[in-house]
């Protein structure tokens, strides 16, 4: 049953019950809790409460040299963690004035694309475990670590790279990466029929999502969906392609879109999105080795870089939604003021308290993983 179609009914209180979906579930990305009311299977009424693991990022941030900050950010979205190092450098070069080399801004967006591939990656996996299939789980965590190998290779790091600051990257690729990214890149492309057979096109699945969770466009630009969760309503706003960064507006892609607006729609936005950063990807491994120069502009002592005064508000596509940083310099060695719009504070909260309601029990775990939220966000 829809939201809005959901009557509420007065029932003597013995005939309600509570129950908590967390704070440790597998219905959502972290540590979060949803508590619920009950008629019967019917939820009543439904109140998110985050604020389990990691939380005040943005005040920690104001104690923090800016450079430092790089290593706190990748920690507000853990399983996609690339635009937040991304969305946080650009906010201090615009404030600055630092013109990124152009070989570091097409190394921004290969790690973002394979970024968002691990991302949903993870989401497929997930979304199916809420329906009672674990075996996308297991391929889905998987194969998603054969990009954090790539990641690792590149940075040093497998989940938080710390490998975006503010004026380019920290160095450049080693000897042999694009091709064993290209290899990998083919490698996930052949997979995706055999994830359509085991997941997007498997009955079980399709027959518990589809119809659940419906957001209608007017619903969701009402209530500030974003990302794939408003794409799958059919309208295909991407800050990518309308609001271009880094070098978008020089490559080759699609919006992908669905119209139902269920968690269904929402699953194979997610799986045609993967397919449009594959193809990102290729893009951006084709370009590189003509594009020499360095990948970092000179930047002051980062121990002792007093970023001039001014403000920034820049934002980026994450596998979320959009994501934006608020970033306000005094002159100083640390932030004033930091403000993450975070896609989940929404998504997480007033919209899956709506959704849920009126829905039954055994759908509410695959409603709140199929908007995708990252708690930290809702936290921060």
């Amino acid at each position: 049953m829809r939201p809005e179609n959901y009557q509420a009914q007065s029932h003597p209180p013995s005939h309600e019950y509570e129950l908590n979906f967390g704070p440790n579930h597998p219905g959502i990305e972290g540590n979060y809790a949803l508590q619920v009311r009950l008629h019967g299977d019917t939820v009543v009424s439904a109140h998110a409460d985050g604020g389990y693991l990691h939380r005040g990022f943005e005040k920690l941030m104001e104690g923090r040299l800016w450079i430092q900050n790089i290593a706190l950010v990748p920690r507000i979205c853990v399983p996609d963690p690339v635009p937040m190092e991304v969305c946080y450098s650009l906010a201090i070069e615009d404030i600055s004035g630092l013109q990124v080399p152009e070989r570091a801004k097409w190394l921004r967006v290969l790690q973002l694309e394979l970024s968002r591939i691990a991302a949903h990656l993870f989401y497929f996996g997930g979304h199916a475990a809420t329906t009672g299939m674990y075996s996308p789980s297991f391929w889905g965590v998987a194969d998603r670590d054969l990009i954090l190998d790539r990641f690792e290779e590149l940075s040093g790091g497998r989940v938080y790279h710390i490998f975006n600051i503010p004026g380019g990257v920290r160095r450049d690729i080693p000897e042999g990466f694009l091709g064993r990214v290209s290899a990998l890149l083919d490698y996930l492309e052949a997979r995706l029929p055999e994830y359509d057979d085991l997941l997007f096109r498997n009955q079980v699945f399709v027959r518990r999502s589809k119809g659940v969770g419906v957001i209608d466009q007017q619903q969701a630009l009402a209530w500030g969906v974003t990302g794939p969760n408003l794409r799958a309503t059919g309208l295909g706003f991407d800050v990518r392609r309308d609001d271009p960064y880094l070098i978008y507006n020089q490559l080759d892609f699609e919006i992908p879109t669905e119209d139902s607006g269920c968690c269904w729609a929402r699953t194979l936005v997610r799986r045609s999105e993967l397919q449009q950063s594959i193809r990102i990807c290729r893009q951006v491994i084709a370009a590189l080795p003509d594009i020499g120069g360095p990948v970092r502009a000179p930047i002051p002592n980062p121990l002792a870089w007093n970023v001039p005064v001014g403000e920034s508000y820049t934002r980026v596509e994450s596998s979320k939604g959009e994501l934006a940083y608020y970033v306000l310099s005094t002159g100083g060695e640390k932030p004033y003021r930091v403000h993450v719009r975070g896609p989940s504070a929404m998504h997480a909260v007033q919209v899956l308290e709506k959704m849920v309601t009126g829905g039954r029990l055994e759908d509410v775990a695959q409603i709140m993983f199929s908007l995708d939220a990252c708690p930290p966000e809702v936290d921060r």
